[in-house]
C-alpha cells in the first residue's frame, strides 16, 4: 500500500501523471469506481488550477484511516498569488480566467472533505479527502 507520495505540478504532463497516480492509489485504497472517478476528477481540476493560476505547485497523496474506514487524502500546495476572496472563489461560475468557474466548487462537491487555505501573496493549499464506502 502506498503510504504517501509527493509529486510536482509544473506542466500539463504532470497534471496527467497526477491523475494516473491518484487513480492507482484510489484503486489500492478500495474506492468504488464511481468514487475513483470523483477523486480523479477533483485531482485533475485542482492540479490544473495550481498550474494555470500559480505557475505550478505540488500534491501529496496519502492513504488515511479513521477507525475501520480507509480513504484517500490529497494536499495541493502552491506559492502563487493566492485567492483574495475564498467565498467568492467557491461560487459556481466565478472565475478569474477563461474557464467555466467550476474547478474549486466542483471539486468540493466531488469529495467528502474539502479545506481551502489561501491569502493574497501567500499561495494556496487545498486538502480533499474521499472515503471508501
Amino acid at each position: 500500500m502506498t503510504a504517501e507520495r509527493e509529486m510536482a505540478i509544473a506542466s500539463s504532463a504532470d497534471v496527467v501523471a497526477v491523475r494516473q497516480a491518484v487513480r492507482s492509489v484510489a484503486v489500492e485504497t478500495g474506492l468504488s469506481l464511481v468514487d475513483q472517478t470523483k477523486i480523479v476528477t477533483a485531482a485533475s481540476e485542482l492540479a490544473r488550477n495550481a498550474l494555470v493560476y500559480a505557475g505550478g505547485g505540488d500534491v501529496r497523496i496519502l492513504v488515511v484511516e479513521n477507525g475501520p474506514r480507509r480513504g484517500l487524502k490529497l494536499v495541493f500546495s502552491d506559492e502563487g498569488p493566492g485567492i483574495p476572496d475564498i467565498e467568492q472563489a467557491l461560487v459556481d461560475g466565478w472565475t478569474t480566467g477563461t474557464g467555466m468557474g467550476l474547478g474549486l466548487s466542483g471539486s468540493r462537491r466531488l469529495v467528502d472533505e474539502f479545506d481551502l487555505i489561501s491569502a493574497p501573496g501567500k499561495g494556496t493549499t487545498v486538502t480533499v479527502t474521499k472515503w471508501a464506502r
